[in-house]
């Protein structure tokens, strides 16, 4: 423990008496004095007699639970900090208690290796900000409608910045790669912000031509230009008071982004078309799968426009880097298939979650659910081996090895499908899987014009 000017006072709340001894030798310390209490109400009579200064807290707990602990200690001893521990706590979890101010939440199977740290970085902010007085703000329980599915400790950390970040009405730039989860991060964000009443707007902006773009953005009066019949309300103004959300921001033209520089400056637009100035209150959130530092370098993005948008960055990490998520991810996703298509149940084997976990996943977790998809579609039983787990990128070493896998693929074909364009169109989607969803990149490694790889990917971007 680190070495305290003063002694502090640690408080253990846990049902499990086993555990309370263990978590006492272990965080024993000299200048550490250590209480502890098995349920909820006996902890809160000592936080209000006792100065403490950190409170390590079991979310299932009497006779109130951890989170109505939280809240409790926020409101009579706001300069308290509280660490909730928990089995397997829930994406609604870990966000909602920090909100409320947990200084963290952690698994209970990991604090033989987390406990001891993240007590001695709690003890450790207590003294950099001994006078401090910042209480939580207050967040009404919401029911968990976000689905992000993961025990990592990398999700966990973003869970955490969401549940922070939220409360504010600072911009967001979500970075990661394509299929790592951005857009489901975004719709948390939202889902746990003040802003929640109101819609989030979606706009991928890289899947819009850019004559469009401001239109679709800003709105157009009639007559602007050719086809526009009616005025028509852009984005900023279908959003106000609630979220915008601007994903793949990377690949929007400088162009646009001037004009979207000026509306986070100071909130105003004109329509396409229009001399009148409108305002719009929006709570911007972007994303990205490209370095954008990188883009500003080459001068393909402004950097006034980054810092902007940088206020709160969240970086998903990739699947690769989580594979401890795979078992959960892949029970959901059958779980979400068979029910949705109306199929016996299924499950996988250990051996094939095990293949799983081998895989690099470029498509990340989107990869990941269309391996699954695929992998049901075909199943022979109600167990998936890894023979049933239709891996992309597996090495093809011989000619046989080939052909048996051009078969394999070929038997994927949907019934009565044109054959060529199916295959054209696989490739072409492998191909921007690849790309990490820049189809201008996937253009340039297909040697094809743009336009005839929207073709090939049936109009989809």
């Amino acid at each position: 423990m680190p070495e305290n000017l003063q002694e502090d006072t640690l408080l253990l709340v846990d049902p499990d008496l086993d555990f309370l001894d263990w978590a006492t030798k272990h965080l024993s310390a000299g200048n550490l004095k250590i209480l502890r209490c098995d349920n909820a109400a006996n902890a809160l009579k000592v936080v209000e007699k006792t100065p403490v200064s950190v409170v390590v807290a079991a979310m299932a707990i009497e006779p109130f639970d951890g989170m109505e602990l939280l809240s409790r200690i926020m409101q009579r001893s706001p300069k308290t900090l509280v660490i909730l521990t928990a089995g397997f706590p829930t994406t609604g979890q870990i966000i909602e208690a920090t909100q409320h101010g947990a200084h963290d939440v952690l698994r209970k199977e990991s604090l033989a290796f987390e406990l001891r740290p993240v007590v001695e970085s709690a003890l450790q902010t207590q003294d950099d900000r001994r006078s401090a007085d910042q209480p939580a703000a207050e967040m009404p329980k919401l029911d968990g409608r976000v689905k992000m599915i993961g025990i990592s400790r990398a999700l966990q950390e973003v869970f955490k910045i969401v549940g922070r970040a939220a409360r504010s009405d600072a911009p967001i730039l979500i970075a990661g790669e394509s299929g790592t989860g951005k857009e489901l991060v975004a719709k948390a964000i939202h889902e746990y912000s003040p802003r929640r009443q109101k819609e989030m707007i979606t706009i991928n902006c890289g899947a819009i031509p850019e004559n469009l773009l401001e239109s679709e953005l800003f709105g157009h009066e009639k007559g602007s230009f050719t086809g526009a019949i009616a005025r028509r309300a852009g984005r900023f103004e279908q959003a106000d008071g609630g979220t915008l959300f601007l994903d793949e921001i990377g690949d929007m033209p400088l162009s646009i982004q001037v004009k979207l520089l000026r509306v986070l400056q100071d909130g105003s637009f004109s329509r396409v078309g229009a001399n009148e100035t409108l305002t719009t209150d929006v709570r911007i959130v972007a994303a990205t799968h490209k370095n954008l530092t990188e883009e500003v370098a080459a001068g393909r993005f402004r950097e006034d426009l980054y810092y902007r948008l940088n206020v709160v960055e969240i970086k998903i990490p990739a699947l690769r880097d989580r594979l401890e998520d795979i078992p959960l991810l892949a029970d959901y996703f059958l779980q979400r298939i068979t029910r949705k298509n109306g199929m016996a149940s299924i499950r996988i084997s250990a051996e094939a979650v095990t293949a799983l976990q081998t895989h690099h996943w470029p498509g990340n977790v989107r990869e990941l659910e269309n391996t699954i998809a695929r992998a049901c579609a075909l199943a022979s039983s109600n167990i998936l081996l890894p023979a049933d787990i239709p891996l992309a990128n597996a090495p093809i070493k011989t000619a046989a090895g080939f052909v048996a896998a051009m078969d394999q693929v070929i038997n994927a074909a949907p019934t009565g499908a044109n054959l060529l364009a199916w295959l054209n169109a696989q490739v072409a989607g492998h191909i921007l899987d690849r790309a990490h969803g820049d189809l201008k990149e996937a253009a340039n490694i297909l040697d094809l014009p743009l336009p005839e790889l929207r073709k090939l990917l049936g109009g989809k971007s």
